[in-house]
């Protein structure tokens, strides 16, 4: 990587770092308070908190990089035709955040001519910020995290999520069915960028979902893959932020978690 490359790319994690701490004290303040929550679907919430967030994530962002688009969960796509992009979530795990349940953060990566170079993932509640950058690894408040020994699907504890379409969630089952007699254990805790967050840090040794944003999965796949991980779609080829499924695993057992996925027809 070209030393000015380098150096924008630290200085663009610096920048996420910040935004995301900024935004982490929004959510904080307001945790536990009343705030307004509206709907963009069925089971879809968004919040004026994760309203706030975002604001205060773009306004960090735009003050260091003003010629960089932004894509942002609330704000939709921006145009322009920069070569820098970054992928916002404000709170990942917006459901979660409504009903007091202390899983949720705040997810920050900037893509590159179409590759990711900067992420974070930062946890509010327990003020853990995972971040990497390309080629230079992971890391969690600073100390450097890799993803978990396990060898065989049967020791794996696993991760999911259930989509917000509520007609799709019987065949999410039927998938999650197939696998559990397989596997040592499974969470559904509510955020994407979390448990990718905590697959990097070998916490869970693996995690799968279908229906996802691309700002759900945009810095969770990059601390997975530094982390030493592996990442792909649901048939094992390569992983597409805009595709919307995602497998990710210590790499281990990734082929097993695979054929898992395949045999049971998600």
């Amino acid at each position: 990587m070209p030393r000015d490359e380098s150096d924008l790319f630290r200085r663009s994690l610096e920048t996420a770092r910040r935004a995301a701490r900024t935004a982490g004290e929004i959510i904080r303040e307001k945790s536990g308070t009343a705030f307004r929550v509206d709907r963009k679907g069925a089971a879809d919430l968004v919040t004026e908190v994760d309203l706030a967030a975002e604001r205060a994530v773009i306004a960090v962002i735009s003050d260091e990089f003003s010629s960089h688009r932004i894509a942002a969960e609330e704000s939709g796509r921006g145009k322009g035709d920069s070569e820098f992009r970054w992928w916002i979530d404000p709170i990942d795990g917006t459901t979660n955040f409504v009903h007091g349940y202390p899983f949720y953060s705040v997810s920050i990566a900037l893509e590159f001519r179409g590759e990711i170079a900067a992420g974070v993932v930062y946890d509010p509640v327990r003020d853990e910020m995972f971040e990497a950058l390309k080629s230079a690894g992971a890391r969690l408040n600073g100390r450097e995290i890799r993803v978990s020994p396990v060898s065989d699907l049967s020791d794996a504890l696993l991760a999911t999520g259930f989509p917000y379409d509520r007609s799709d969630r019987g065949r999410a089952l039927a998938v999650t069915a197939g696998l559990l007699p397989r596997i040592q254990g499974l969470r559904r805790a509510g955020s994407a960028a979390l448990d990718l967050a905590y697959v990097a840090a070998g916490r869970l040794d693996g995690f799968w979902e279908g229906g996802l944003k691309p700002w759900d999965t945009a810095a969770g796949r990059l601390l997975v893959e530094e982390a030493g991980g592996k990442v792909s779609d649901f048939a094992g080829g390569g992983f597409d932020l805009n595709r919307g499924e995602i497998a990710a695993t210590n790499g281990k057992i990734h082929r097993e978690l695979i054929s898992g996925l395949n045999q049971n027809s998600l």
